[in-house]
């Protein structure tokens, strides 16, 4: 029998601030999944790129770029929003940035590359500072024993934003192709679509959402230096949180190919397989159905299992996806294999989440969510890189690029044996 949701949260949490909580990720699900996953990168290697043989290197090395740039910023943000009390103020930013950039891409058709590149650098660095800075909410609402299932009802919301934003773009597409238009003409309002859609829904999150967190005693001339020596002590007591350290190379094991995915599903449906913008927008918001039901499913199931064996699932589960994917010679073979991702995106994702809420001090979670953010983002950079030099390096051979990839999920399993929930939930509690 369920919980009630009430019994997974903590003292004083209303169910409507989790619902505006969860609300974010409904909002910005649509920027990965019509941006980063089903619309915008096909067109830029094949649009604004011309379809050139740079065109895939070029898309992963503007993404390792804003990537970099937050491995950069986040964990000083983050140290900067535990001093301040500062979460909330930083997403509404972070968002009003990802969705005026967003709309900038619109602007983009074919031969504007450095336009293209500069957007989607900004878009992506404000899209992924707001990630980290809502997932830091999530200690404070949820009691540690119910972590993994509230994180899933965020993850597993956040797919029906997905597919919200993606079904508007996709019904737009196939007016506009009846119409005879091009994708230079159809991919630009789906842009205005997403930042629209992105905008709107997180207008509730700013409404509900209460930020816990007080304000410490620091000069205001010191905080920035004060976030610094934060970071610099944590650094120092990095044995203390040996787990948190195992759970953040573990991280940038298995996201890494998690972003190639994210990234270049697309482009290898439509380079190796030969789908249409169309079909590849249905088998996107095929893989957000998956993903909803895993994240939410299976976000109970860890809670009940365990959080390092529910991870372990996940990340066998991506392995046979690599298998199908590099096998498949057909439409249908490929559409299992994005099935299987599906359902083990959201669950893989809200699993990390989850353990990077248990081993994250109470008075510093926006810092340990900006170090978690810094092994997410480093892995952002790792896996779709290598995917595009493999690829520039065989002369475009896609699929032994998606068979690299499956190299970095069995790599997270190697490094998920060190992970010891229990002592790393007590260094968590005695550091608190």
């Amino acid at each position: 029998m369920l919980p009630h949701p009430k019994q997974s949260l903590n003292f004083g949490v209303k169910r409507r601030e989790v619902f505006g909580w969860a609300l974010y990720d409904f909002a910005n699900s649509g920027y990965t999944t019509v941006v980063l996953t089903a619309v915008f990168n096909a067109y830029f290697v094949g649009v604004v790129a011309g379809g050139a043989d740079w065109g895939t290197l070029a898309w992963t090395l503007a993404l390792g770029l804003s990537n970099a740039i937050v491995m950069v910023t986040m964990p000083v943000l983050g140290a900067w929003a535990d001093i301040r009390a500062a979460k909330k103020r930083l997403l509404v930013l972070a968002t009003a940035g990802c969705v005026l950039a967003t709309s900038l891409l619109a602007l983009a058709g074919p031969g504007d590359l450095w336009l293209a590149v500069a957007a989607i650098v900004l878009s992506n660095v404000c899209y992924a500072w707001g990630e980290s800075l809502i997932a830091a909410f999530l200690p404070e609402l949820a009691r540690r024993e119910a972590m993994g299932r509230v994180s899933g009802w965020g993850w597993s919301f956040g797919y029906f934003g997905g597919m919200l934003t993606l079904g508007l773009s996709l019904a737009y597409v196939i007016w506009a192709q009846g119409q005879g238009q091009s994708a230079a003409q159809f991919v630009p309002v789906t842009m205005l679509i997403t930042a629209a859609v992105y905008a709107l829904a997180a207008l509730g999150t700013f409404l509900l959402l209460r930020e816990r967190a007080v304000a410490q005693d620091v000069p205001a001339g010191t905080v920035a230096r004060s976030a610094w020596l934060r970071l610099v002590q944590t650094w120092h007591e990095s044995r203390r949180y040996e787990d948190f350290s195992w759970l953040l190379l573990c991280s940038v094991c298995y996201m890494a190919g998690i972003a190639v995915v994210i990234a270049l599903a697309a482009v290898y449906a439509e380079q190796v397989l030969g789908f249409q913008q169309q079909q590849t927008m249905m088998l996107v918001f095929l893989v957000n159905i998956a993903s909803a039901v895993g994240a939410f499913a299976f976000g109970y199931f860890q809670d009940r299992i365990g959080h390092r064996p529910a991870l372990a699932i996940t990340l066998w589960g991506w392995v046979l996806m690599t298998v199908l994917a590099v096998l498949a010679t057909t439409h249908a073979v490929f559409w299992a294999a994005a099935v299987v991702a599906g359902l083990c995106m959201g669950s893989s994702q809200s699993a990390g989440r989850a353990l990077a809420g248990l081993f994250a001090p109470a008075d510093r979670l926006a810092e340990f969510f900006g170090l978690w953010t810094f092994a997410v983002r480093l892995s952002a950079i790792v896996g779709p890189i290598t995917y595009g030099l493999v690829t520039f390096a065989t002369g475009g051979n896609h699929r032994i690029a998606i068979l690299a990839t499956g190299t970095f999920f069995l790599a997270g399993l190697v490094v998920l044996r060190r992970v010891d929930v229990a002592r790393g939930t007590a260094a968590a509690q005695a550091a608190a």
